[in-house]
């Protein structure tokens, strides 16, 4: 007769908070253990990439990780999607048990935003351009709600994923000025078997906007590889638009080559820096980014 199986393990779910203040009496508890704390905020619906973010700060000599979902309103305009974002908390619960994360903060929206509330957190440098260009309002409200979050649940450690590379920068830019003691750390991108960036918004994709999705990436590709081998960058995005159209999209709103540290724009030609290739491309009613490094040859 065969030997008992153990059972399977099941991660215990994390612990869920509503209040900042209960959020941040835990923290208080384990740090007084000798906890090292990392935060993984997110929007919900979350992805291998969002995961993987959880393993990076653990990894990293955070002994507990907190994650925030929060559905961020000052982030949307009027016209975008903010009533019908993806919200499956359940299963987002389960992906963070799996991943080894012990809290989760999930406040509504009052909690963050009371009643009278009039500031906001305004970021320049590498926030001007690129997505705040279509979206003005966009990173006033990321820099606002992450100013809230790392002063509140003051963290050791945050993780953010480069797939928003403007985000981060803007995220490393807001947390310098600001003096917020917490060291940010930056997860690669997760990607599809075809390449396809991650995203909680791919969901939104018809099947044949699905197998056009991908050409993004190849195109940010083929852009850093011919700027590495000295096209003039002009040429080169040139060539990115007109082959993201060809593709399929339904608009370009972006080809850009910046320097990866800041995101400034290069007054000559990709020579004497690393680069990072931003993209951002509509599908009908869904708007894609993505983004590759690109390094100097020689």
């Amino acid at each position: 007769m065969a030997a008992d199986r153990e059972p399977a393990r099941v991660a215990p779910a994390p612990v869920v908070f509503a209040e900042l203040a209960a959020m941040r009496g835990w923290i208080g508890a384990q740090r007084a253990q000798g906890a090292v704390i990392g935060f993984v905020p997110t929007m919900g619906a979350l992805h291998a990439g969002h995961v993987s973010l959880v393993h990076l700060l653990r990894a990293q000599g955070c002994s507990q990780v907190v994650a925030s979902i929060f559905v961020n309103p000052t982030q949307f305009a009027a016209h975008e999607d903010l009533s019908t974002y993806p919200r499956p908390f359940e299963a987002d619960l389960a992906a963070l048990a799996a991943a080894g994360c012990a809290a989760c903060f999930a406040p509504a929206p009052a909690e963050l935003y009371p009643s009278g509330e009039a500031t906001r957190v305004l970021v320049g440098g590498p926030s001007l351009g690129l997505e705040s260009a279509p979206r003005p309002h966009f990173f006033e409200g990321v820099a606002t709600v992450v100013a809230k979050l790392l002063i509140g649940l003051a963290p050791d450690k945050a993780a953010f994923g480069e797939k928003d590379y403007q985000q981060l920068l803007v995220v490393r830019r807001l947390v310098a000025d600001l003096m917020i003691p917490v060291e940010i750390l930056a997860g690669p991108t997760f990607r599809e078997a075809d390449g396809l960036a991650m995203s909680s918004r791919n969901v939104y994709l018809s099947a044949a906007e699905r197998q056009i999705a991908p050409h993004l990436h190849r195109v940010l590709q083929e852009t850093a590889a011919a700027i590495a081998g000295a096209s003039p960058i002009d040429a080169a995005i040139a060539a990115a638009e007109r082959a993201l159209l060809a593709a399929g999209f339904a608009g370009v709103d972006y080809v850009a080559v910046r320097r990866a540290s800041d995101l400034s724009v290069f007054t000559e030609n990709f020579a004497d820096a690393p680069a990072r290739v931003l993209g951002a491309v509509r599908l009908h009613s869904t708007r894609l980014i993505d983004n590759v490094g690109a390094e100097p040859m020689g």
